[in-house]
């Protein structure tokens, strides 16, 4: 088991935005968390990788046990050198090109000499196929490249799991497709993924593991093909009657469906 969530809690002033969430994902998961907006879905990746600071809860990560609410700022930093995260912003620096903003991270907090971590990041900029955009500014690159180099910053971290805050939902609906593109190689790479988004044919046909929640709470959660073909809960069906018809066609391509 990599990564073990239990009992997750979360208030903002009187919102109860998480109320007792618990997950697991094991190496090599790609896990797709669904839900309508306001569930929880954002604040609980945010809360994992100590965004935000869950009230609550304990976590399991990498055969070490922690009390998330009583979380040293030195634990707290050993755990972010192993997990990536991407957001649905970019979060670029403007003022540096693509391949700086890659090794940014590497050259200062991990204090990499500047030549490695540039060898570095040019192959992470070319696992996203963006090799040929290494000195672009983020304003000479459109949104899916943009995001292409968030995700190159943080697999040239070398990390256990990767989360992915709605990495599509800031993109014009043509650029989405380079992304999930991308994503799907990760995921045939084996890395290990923790996924919100509304992307319900990614989380259909790349995810092997779905998570529903609404309220703060984990309505339901399963494999892929069993979530979508015969859910439990009514409430989940009732999501999936809302959203299908916004579900694309079957690809060709089965990914990572079991």
């Amino acid at each position: 088991m990599l990564l073990k969530a239990i009992n997750v809690q979360k208030t903002f002033g009187e919102l109860h935005v998480l109320g007792g969430v618990g997950l697991s994902v094991e190496k090599g998961d790609v896990v797709s968390i669904l839900g309508p907006s306001g569930s929880g879905k954002t604040t609980l990746l945010r809360c994992l990788n100590f965004l935000e600071r869950a009230d609550d809860g304990q976590l399991e990560f990498d055969g070490r046990q922690y009390a998330m609410a009583r979380m040293s700022g030195r634990d707290i930093a050993d755990i972010r050198k192993k997990t990536g995260f991407v957001f649905q912003s970019y979060n670029l620096f403007a003022n540096k090109t693509a391949l700086q903003n890659v090794t940014e991270g590497l050259i200062v907090a991990r204090k990499m000499p500047r030549a490695q971590a540039e060898e570095i990041g040019r192959r992470a900029l070319e696992k996203v196929g963006l090799s040929d955009r290494c000195e672009y500014y983020p304003s000479q690159l459109s949104g899916g490249q943009q995001q292409r180099v968030a995700i190159a910053r943080a697999i040239a971290a070398e990390p256990q799991i990767i989360y992915f805050d709605e990495p599509t939902s800031a993109l014009d609906p043509e650029l989405i497709g380079e992304v999930l593109a991308v994503m799907r190689q990760l995921a045939d790479d084996g890395m290990t993924m923790l996924v919100v988004t509304h992307e319900l044919n990614f989380a259909r046909y790349v995810s092997n593991k779905v998570i529903f929640m609404e309220h703060g709470r984990i309505v339901e959660q399963g494999p892929a093909r069993e979530f979508f073909e015969n859910p439990r809960e009514e409430r989940t069906r009732a999501f999936l009657q809302t959203v299908g018809d916004r579900l694309p066609p079957k690809p060709s391509t089965q990914g990572r469906e079991i």
